[in-house]
């Protein structure tokens, strides 16, 4: 996992529409939630997918690009999706909500699965599957300019 200029590309690119879909998706919670560092959560999350999963895959052509940038995307939305429900789900277990390790992660798929129905709207997803093709296309751009 060496340091190229797509890889770097594609890991920042990411970050900034994971940063603007958790901007975009704020609005969509419920008035009064504590936010914390959510969009820097998943701004990072975007560094790490864009450099696994997009930058590992530049250098195999501009179509590619295209289904690399989807897939990353959906890896985003995924591993956002997870991090989120886990920290929910160590939230109300700090408050003693659950009665048992089981009901505790088996909570993380529900907690999940309503995250996932709330930034179901056209703009968030929008955004985040734009703005991972375009990574993609631009990490790929890159990988022509910066050998």
């Amino acid at each position: 996992m060496m340091l190229t200029a797509p890889r770097l590309v594609a890991a920042l690119l990411l970050a900034i529409v994971g940063f603007a879909v958790s901007e975009l998706i704020k609005p969509l919670l419920p008035e009064g939630t504590q936010f914390g560092l959510f969009s820097f959560i998943n701004a990072g999350l975007g560094v790490i997918v864009g450099w696994l999963v997009i930058g590992s895959r530049i250098g195999r052509g501009m179509a590619a690009a295209i289904s690399h940038g989807l897939t990353g995307a959906a890896a985003l939305m995924f591993w956002g999706l997870f991090t989120q429900s886990v920290y929910e789900m160590l939230r109300l277990s700090l408050r003693r909500r659950y009665d048992g390790p089981v009901e505790a992660l088996s909570d993380v798929f529900r907690v999940g699965l309503e995250h996932a129905i709330t930034m179901s709207t056209a703009p968030v997803l929008g955004t985040l599957f734009a703005g991972g093709v375009i990574a993609a296309l631009l990490a790929e751009i890159s990988a022509r300019h910066w050998r």
